[in-house]
This record gives C-alpha cells, sequence and structure tokens, in this order.
C-alpha cells in the first residue's frame, strides 16, 4: 500500500501463482522507475536478452553468489544515477 517506501525489487522467476517477470509487469504499471532485479535457475520462458526487452534492470542466474548480487545491485543504481544513453 506504499509503494514509493521501496528503493529496489528483488525477485524470483518462479514463485506461486506468479512469475517473476509477471511481477516486474504489474510493478513498472505502479511504479514505471522502481529498479527490478529477476533471479532464476534454468528457464525455457525468459533468458537475459528477454529481460532487458521487458525493462528488467538485472538478469541473476541461480545459485547466487552474494558478490555477484551486490554487485548487480550497485550497477542498477549506478544505472539509474547516470540515466539513459
Amino acid at each position: 500500500h506504499a509503494p514509493y517506501h521501496f528503493d529496489l525489487v528483488i525477485t524470483d522467476q518462479t514463485m506461486p501463482h506468479m512469475t517473476g517477470e509477471a511481477l516486474a509487469c504489474e510493478l513498472r504499471l505502479i511504479r514505471p522507475d522502481i529498479p527490478i532485479i529477476l533471479c532464476t535457475g534454468f528457464s525455457h520462458t525468459i533468458d537475459a536478452e528477454k529481460a532487458q526487452t521487458q525493462g528488467i534492470d538485472a538478469f541473476l542466474m541461480k545459485p547466487l553468489v552474494a558478490r555477484d548480487l551486490g554487485l548487480a545491485i550497485q550497477h542498477v543504481f549506478e544505472q539509474r544515477a547516470v540515466g539513459p544513453g
């Protein structure tokens, strides 16, 4: 009920009732500006290229290493600070 209380969303692709990809689409309707990181194991439905075209800011394959997650978060916020281009 407070969509502007969040700075970042990290989601998994495989969840009950909704995929991470679908969640990202729904989030974009509410907060077009919120950074989204999508994590997945092997997926037939989404890859890094498709995630990027869907407006997902970072795509990480599991298993995750904490350092890679930290770098992805840093990269997403740096890209947002710099802006497109």
